[in-house]
């Protein structure tokens, strides 16, 4: 079995080593593909996309992200299995989702799929999820988690929560569950009810699997992002029913309904307090060289489209895809602000007049997961967007960085994001297996 292994080990990291070397160098490392008017370079033909990615190595004894100045961070919470979202519950406690992809099928065959495997553990992506929800109580205000206990567990890759009333929902790759709740309570009492199926159910392929999760301030509606089943509708249209979007739940009556489309992978959603519009940040598409997609941040409005597949960053047709849809290129939404290209946005939440500094009084928190597919490098950090009115401004500015080591290993990768309720802002880390707690310096 050992020697079975070794053989399936080299071939992954021989197709990984060929393609490691192929796709060019970006040119575009001065922030010029960030904003609210990035470049856009021209579109690279390569048959083979670029990989190139942090091995996963973890935090040494010591060791931890490093803050902006002004900023100081220490571990709120260590040990965790694949922490992935957080939800800070109205009492203080935080909910983290110990979740990682579900097993089955993914969408992608072939060549591609088993680099795309080699990739993923060499990112720490291919650990089994543990499927389970962990509340963490800091009952003396010191920033640091004394209690820890499980929640929930048994459920299907968990991501989004949102708590209505005394309704937790929580988005399953597969399905929305409920359970009852009551402030204070440290354990759910109930095994989850089903409310709906998700995109992803049954035997139906779920390559984007991750279900975020936002309520409406009534609660009469909750919202889910969906990610694409592939990278430019590979398998089809009719594998992508419902996906690439955000839908809108009645969580009453159990249906949904397409509220945004053409967002290829809207992981993290939030609303905007100034506001109250809903936005979202978005994975774009790949292998387009390492220049491109810039992934973004945007407002998402009710029935606008945003491009996929067939267009990226409004009108900017996808040769790649056919037939096109000019009809439906002609609407796409240009995005208001973008990250980059491949950093990866996956956590996303609004500043609430916590007092990190008058710099983040009014702006965007984004963790970004980090790149797979571009040279060099890009995320791999928590970033915050200013803003004004409602509306992106300025330049994005880092909040924490270090996950990257000299060698550029991943000591750490973040993902979800949220503000405690003393004003602190969380990061759940799903490489380092930590949440990490940023304040103002003292």
């Amino acid at each position: 079995m050992r020697a079975v292994n070794a053989v399936r080990k080299a071939i992954a990291f021989a197709l990984f080593a060929s393609l490691a070397g192929c796709g060019g160098e970006a040119q575009l490392r001065g922030g010029e593909d960030t904003g609210k008017k990035p470049t856009l370079a021209a579109p690279e033909s390569s048959a083979i996309p670029t990989v190139h990615i942090a091995p996963a190595k973890g935090w040494g004894v010591g060791e931890m992200p490093v803050p902006a100045a002004g900023l100081e961070v220490k571990e709120f919470a260590s040990g965790l299995d694949h922490p992935r979202w957080l939800y800070v519950l109205p009492n203080g406690d935080v909910l983290v989702a110990e979740s990682n992809a579900p097993p089955g099928k993914r969408g992608i065959g072939g060549i591609k799929g088993k680099v795309m495997g080699s990739v993923m553990k060499r990112a720490g992506s291919g650990v089994p999820s543990a499927n389970r929800i962990t509340l963490l109580r800091d009952a003396d205000g010191d920033g640091v988690a004394e209690t820890r206990s499980v929640f929930a567990q048994g459920l299907n890759s968990p991501f989004g929560m949102a708590l209505v009333g005394d309704t937790l929902y929580v988005a399953n790759a597969d399905a929305l569950v409920r359970f009852a709740y009551t402030t204070g309570q440290q354990q759910a009492s109930a095994a989850p009810q089903k409310v709906l199926d998700l995109p992803g159910s049954g035997d139906q392929l779920n390559h984007h699997w991750t279900k975020s999760l936002v309520a409406s301030a009534d609660g009469k509606q909750l919202f889910v992002g969906v990610g694409s089943n592939s990278n430019i509708a590979d398998n089809g249209m009719e594998a992508e029913i419902d996906r690439a979007a955000v839908l809108v739940i009645d969580p009453a009556t159990g249906s949904r309904r397409v509220f945004a489309s053409g967002l290829r992978n809207p992981v993290g959603l939030a609303w905007e307090p100034n506001t109250g519009a809903l936005w979202a940040v978005v994975n774009e598409r790949d292998e387009l060289g390492s220049d491109l997609v810039p992934d973004y941040l945007t407002r998402v409005d009710a029935d606008a489209f945003y491009g996929w597949p067939y267009s990226y960053w409004g009108q900017h047709v996808d040769a790649r895809v056919k037939p096109q849809k000019p009809d439906l290129v002609a609407r796409a939404r240009v995005p208001d602000f973008a990250l980059g290209s491949h950093v990866a946005p996956l956590g996303l939440t609004f500043a609430r007049g916590q007092k990190l500094g008058d710099g983040y009084a009014d702006g965007a928190f984004v963790g970004l997961h980090g790149s797979w597919n571009r040279k060099p490098l890009s995320g791999y950090k928590v970033v915050f967007v200013p803003s004004a009115n409602g509306q992106p401004r300025g330049t994005m500015v880092d909040v924490l960085t270090g996950f990257l080591d000299a060698q550029e290993n991943a000591r750490g990768r973040p993902v979800g994001v949220a503000i405690a309720r003393d004003g602190a802002l969380l990061v759940a880390d799903d490489v380092g297996n930590a949440v990490w707690r940023v304040s103002a310096s003292r």
